[in-house]
């Protein structure tokens, strides 16, 4: 079984299409040597890491504040 589970990810964000795009641009982040925000992560992968963020609440999304 993965982790996180799809179900419990998409508890934390409105849609598929919001959990891709923000986990993305979070393990982009992390690649160019952001130091992840929660400690002893348990995926090697960036966005393994990013998900295990989103799933704890480190790593949020809100729709009012989008970049033009």
């Amino acid at each position: 079984m993965l982790y996180p589970s799809i179900d419990s990810l998409m508890e934390k964000l409105n849609s598929k299409y919001t959990l891709v795009t923000v986990s993305a641009k979070r393990a982009r982040m992390i690649q160019q040597n952001s130091k992840p925000m929660i400690d002893d992560p348990k995926s090697n992968k960036f966005v393994g890491v990013a998900l295990e963020e989103i799933i704890e609440g480190k790593l949020t999304y809100d729709i009012n504040k989008l970049e033009g």
